[in-house]
């Protein structure tokens, strides 16, 4: 097994590691049982979702006995039971926590839904195309939503910045 540990540690090393680092996320492996390798992702787990596929086709590939890879949260645990689904749970936040707060910048965060732990949200009005919005996104948003539904797996923006046509903060003013 702990052999299984180090291999799976040495081919993220050589590969998707330095990506991982890149974008403000640190991954280690966690364990290694029934040919599921568990990493455990620290800093933005919302910017190693859009790697997941690759890690997951790179270790599987690199090592036959592997043949899943779940990315979790430190101590992460299942949700304790709350009122409404996890879309419910995190629809209510962002319309009582979030928008609120961003509308100082004429912005709103709509849910754009919720899969296999994923909260896909979409940035509207000043915060579509805004220059700061992926700070929003991985220092504000997400670890409110991380810190008030433990049991999600990250979250991904999944908004279209090219198309946003009054940002609050432009590119040009970064």
């Amino acid at each position: 097994m702990t052999d299984l540990v180090a291999t799976v540690a040495a081919v993220l090393q050589r590969s998707v590691l330095p990506s991982v680092i890149a974008r403000g996320a640190a991954l280690r492996v966690a364990a290694v049982e029934a040919g599921v390798a568990t990493l455990e992702v620290t800093g933005s787990p919302g910017a190693v979702i859009p790697l997941a596929a690759r890690i997951e086709a790179q270790v599987c590939a690199a090592i036959p006995e592997i043949t899943a890879v779940r990315i979790v949260a430190p101590g992460s645990r299942p949700a304790p039971e709350r009122a409404g689904s996890l879309a419910e749970q995190a629809r209510r936040i962002l319309d009582t926590e979030i928008n609120p707060v961003i509308a100082a910048h004429r912005g709103q965060v709509a849910l754009d839904g919720v899969e296999r732990g994923l909260v896909r949200i979409r940035l509207q009005g000043g915060c579509q195309g805004c220059s700061l919005a992926e700070v929003t996104v991985r220092q504000g948003i997400e670890p409110l939503l991380r810190t008030r539904l433990p049991g999600i797996a990250g979250v991904v923006d999944v908004t279209d910045h090219e198309a946003g046509t009054q940002p609050f903060f432009p590119a040009e003013k970064r």
